[in-house]
């Protein structure tokens, strides 16, 4: 069967006009090592120690409007053998309008399109680690004065063992006036029940809303990028076995400074626990870090960017995690190699190279 489909699939782009077809291929590396100290029992000690390796080909038509692509994600641990490692497919058909800056794909679609990463407090760093792909699809709206993106990822399917998960989540921010922009997230993740041994098991939901404010004074100083922004976040839980939804509310400030190859960013949040459901569901509901179930919480991000242009990142960091229960320092070295076919043919061109950032570090 999956020959048959192969087929079919090269005779349907061989019978398309050859002059209509554009090759487009793209290849994506990252290393990284996560060590983890002065965690508790939910934002537990661990250290990551990996690398992947994720090449794609497809074919586009209609300069572009069009892409058929597909690869692998290779996630390898650094240990002695080859096991613990992972695999996972990424194909996926992307549909880009030429003029008005909308956008869509479907199937598994690697999380470096999506226009920003989502915060920590609704997807932590060890799931950016884990799943690259959305599994589902991605419908996005760009334009040059802000952009909105609303995505669902079909994390888990359900078995007779396996629970049924999935996530659906909107981010948007858009320029109000001057340096002023107004946006935020709403993230919807849903864990259901196994076809048997479910006995106990009920649908189980984690809601979040984030309205956020944002100040961003890149080009306005003599710093590369500062940024400020303020929100609320309003989270709902529910164990289908319980007559009553959890609520949580606080506050997040959060704010980023650059300067040449120095980058600082600060998050800051205060209110109610987060996340009440964590320590019956942990990650299989609720998706963002352990840390923000306190009622006060700061994340310190301090990187150096010690090399970086349009095809790598290569930067050492440290972060410093603060509250009531405990005091993480955690330290990362990382490297991400990306090229694809636009900068191949512009390989010769050192000024291009050199002049731009990474797409999407994610």
């Amino acid at each position: 069967m999956r020959k048959l489909l192969v087929i079919i699939a090269l005779a349907f782009v061989a019978s398309l006009p050859l002059a209509a077809q554009q090759v487009e291929w793209s290849l994506d590396a990252n290393f990284m090592l996560n060590n983890r100290e002065g965690g508790n029992d939910e934002a537990i000690d661990q250290t990551f120690f990996f690398t992947r390796l994720a090449p794609e080909v497809g074919v586009s038509f209609l300069d572009g409007e069009h892409l058929l692509k597909g690869g692998v994600s290779w996630y390898q641990p650094m240990f002695d053998n080859l096991s613990e490692y992972k695999i996972v497919p990424t194909i996926y058909y992307r549909f880009r309008h030429p003029s008005n800056g909308f956008s869509m794909a479907l199937g598994w679609v690697p999380r470096t399109m999506m226009v920003r990463k989502m915060p920590t407090y609704l997807w932590s760093d060890s799931l950016n680690y884990t799943n690259p792909n959305i599994r589902g699809g991605i419908a996005q709206l760009v334009k040059p004065n802000g952009f909105a993106e609303i995505f669902i990822d079909w994390r888990q399917i359900r078995t007779d063992n396996k629970r049924e998960a999935f996530m659906a989540a909107l981010n948007t921010e858009w320029r109000v006036a001057g340096p002023l922009h107004a946006g935020g997230h709403i993230q919807y993740s849903h864990l259901a029940k196994s076809y048997a041994n479910n006995e106990g098991q009920a649908v189980n939901d984690d809601v979040n809303i984030n309205p956020m404010l944002a100040l961003d004074f890149s080009h306005r100083t003599a710093l590369d990028s500062l940024r400020i922004a303020a929100g609320a976040i309003y989270q709902l839980e529910h164990d289908r076995n319980e007559t009553s939804w959890r609520q949580a509310a606080g506050f997040v400030l959060s704010g980023v400074a650059r300067w040449r190859w120095l980058e600082v960013e600060e998050t800051l949040y205060a209110g109610k626990e987060l996340y009440p459901l964590y320590p019956r569901f942990n990650s299989r509901l609720v998706l963002g870090d352990p840390y923000y179930r306190a009622k006060v919480y700061s994340r310190t991000d301090i990187n150096a960017h010690i090399a970086q242009n349009r095809f790598m990142d290569l930067s050492i960091g440290v972060s410093l995690h603060a509250n009531s229960s405990c005091f993480g320092f955690w330290q990362q070295l990382s490297c991400r190699f990306y090229i694809d076919n636009l900068l191949w043919r512009n390989r010769h061109d050192k000024n291009y190279l050199r002049n731009g950032k990474l797409r999407n570090n994610l």
